[in-house]
């Protein structure tokens, strides 16, 4: 398997694959997830939740999109977009979600959005603020 040949870990500790980019459930079956646990994979996968999820995920999070209808209603950590007029943040807590993360939208206007985030996360104590960290430092 690929995964395996790209492996680059020292061979000790926690194997972990993330799957995302895209929808990956439009790829992801439970053969899949079975073979990467066959090598000792735990695996993540990133979805927007517009599609259900198949048994075998040990990491789930969910990036609605706005307008999407999501069907994926509990997981470990929900990662919304801020701001995004249709996808407020209070619309969300009512779901079965461990985290709750605010990313900034990125943009002409990140800075102004950043500032967004870190003042809903502060008054609303629930939701922490998580940042693209490459793009903060110039990587593409």
């Amino acid at each position: 398997m690929a995964v395996e040949q790209a492996w680059c870990g020292s061979g000790t500790g926690q194997r972990l694959v993330v799957l995302t980019g895209g929808e990956p459930l439009l790829q992801i079956d439970e053969e899949l997830l079975e073979a990467l646990h066959s090598l000792a994979f735990e695996i993540a996968v990133e979805t927007n939740g517009t599609i259900p999820t198949p048994d075998g995920i040990d990491w789930l999070c969910v990036s609605p999109k706005c307008n999407a209808r999501l069907v994926v209603m509990a997981g470990d950590e929900l990662k919304l977009v801020y701001p995004q007029i249709g996808a407020e943040p209070a619309h969300f807590e009512v779901l079965a979600f461990e985290h709750l993360l605010l990313q900034p939208m990125d943009g002409p206007e990140r800075d102004a959005n950043t500032a967004a985030a870190v003042a809903y996360c502060l008054a609303n104590p629930r939701w922490r603020l998580s940042l693209q960290t490459h793009k903060l430092l110039g990587i593409p």
